[in-house]
């Protein structure tokens, strides 16, 4: 089976709330402080920081939308953009996973939401190609997670053939999306819950 990993909250720990509370303390000195600015910062990925996964918008033009949007000084949206890659850090449970999934004969792939500093950054500072066969980052094929188009992007990239793709996401409407698109998908919790679902699939 060609098994298919989303990054953020999944091969990666990802805590936005707790990130804003180190990176702007100033601004977010609580977890209900962090939470609402995590809101007008991020809306949900979408807007700006969509059109930045997509790889349309540079970091520094993300960074001026994001301050004359918000009032958060720009230095300090910097600071929260220039935290984030090194805030994604690898889940160890779930690199256990990938690495048995590996050794029982998968072809392992990843599909990831994803702006090109971004991945470059997990590109230098982690074992991507060791871990993974192939991959489609969103910024690298103009397109993002739920929309149609990258899951058709990716089961083309993957072989071809939808019903051989088994994908983990933390997020439900990605999950539906690539259900939709006819893979076979799981929400993921942690590694032992999608070890556990993947079993339940035949997939061993």
């Amino acid at each position: 089976m060609n098994i298919v990993f989303d990054f953020a909250g999944v091969l990666f720990r990802w805590d936005p709330i707790a990130t804003l509370q180190t990176t702007i303390p100033q601004h977010a000195g609580d977890a209900a402080t962090a939470r609402q600015w995590a809101q007008r910062l991020f809306t949900g990925w979408a807007g700006d920081w969509g059109e930045f996964d997509r790889g349309r918008l540079d970091a520094a033009a993300l960074v001026q939308r994001t301050s004359r949007r918000t009032g958060m000084p720009a230095a300090d949206v910097q600071a929260v953009v220039q935290a984030i890659p090194r805030a994604l850090q690898p889940d160890a449970e779930t690199v256990g996973l990938v690495k048995r999934l590996r050794q029982r004969g998968h072809r392992l792939l990843f599909l990831s939401n994803m702006p090109e500093p971004y991945a470059c950054h997990l590109e230098r500072h982690h074992a991507i190609g060791d871990w993974f066969d192939d991959g489609l980052y969103s910024a690298r094929v103009d397109a993002i997670k739920p929309e149609p188009r990258i899951f058709e992007l990716a089961t083309l990239r993957f072989g071809g053939d939808a019903r051989q793709i088994v994908f983990l996401d933390d997020m439900v409407v990605n999950v539906m999306a690539a259900q939709d698109a006819g893979w076979q998908a799981l929400r993921f919790v942690d590694a032992l819950q999608a070890e556990q679902a993947l079993s339940a699939l035949g997939v061993g």
